[in-house]
């Protein structure tokens, strides 16, 4: 509900939900509260999902899948305003982490050949996220494994080594 209306009320998200908006404000103090919890559980599961992936020892080809896959899910349960998300202090910090173990896991994709070394620097980790936010959202028939298929092979293609 707050993807498609940032300014939603508590009131209705309460009543989407099917609660009462006390139910809520027992939870949460604020709106502001439920907004950070909300932050808080997609960085705890951007997270778990670079960990998953394991980008650092799986095979690159194996990792990006895997990571691709599980942020195409990530995006589907969170699908939050990342610059509302990110204006929290805390939460850009531990965003920035994950960013930094994604782009070391891009340089080994291009240290080991799979990625073309003559691509504008960052051109990789600014394309990616975005061909995952796009079949996330504009691809809701495919499942995660299937949009992953789709964002990997036009990632690799179009800046996979020749």
């Amino acid at each position: 509900m707050l993807a498609s209306d940032p300014g939603a009320s508590i009131a209705s998200i309460a009543a989407e939900a099917g609660v009462d908006r006390r139910t809520v404000y027992r939870r949460f103090a604020s709106r502001e509260d439920l907004l950070a919890a909300i932050y808080v559980s997609r960085l705890e599961a951007i997270e778990r999902a670079i960990e998953d992936a394991r980008l650092r020892e799986a095979p690159v080809a194996v990792a990006l899948h895997r990571y691709v896959e599980n942020i195409i899910a990530v995006n589907r349960m969170w699908p939050v305003d990342l610059t509302r998300m990110l204006a929290d202090d805390a939460v850009r910090e531990r965003r920035e982490v994950s960013r930094r173990e994604v782009d070391r896991f891009l340089q080994r994709a291009t240290d080991e050949g799979v990625l073309r070394p003559a691509s504008p620097e960052g051109w990789a980790a600014a394309l990616l996220p975005q061909l995952m936010h796009l079949v996330a959202r504009q691809m809701p028939h495919l499942s995660p494994a299937q949009a992953a298929d789709l964002v990997v092979d036009t990632f690799l293609n179009g800046l996979g080594a020749r």
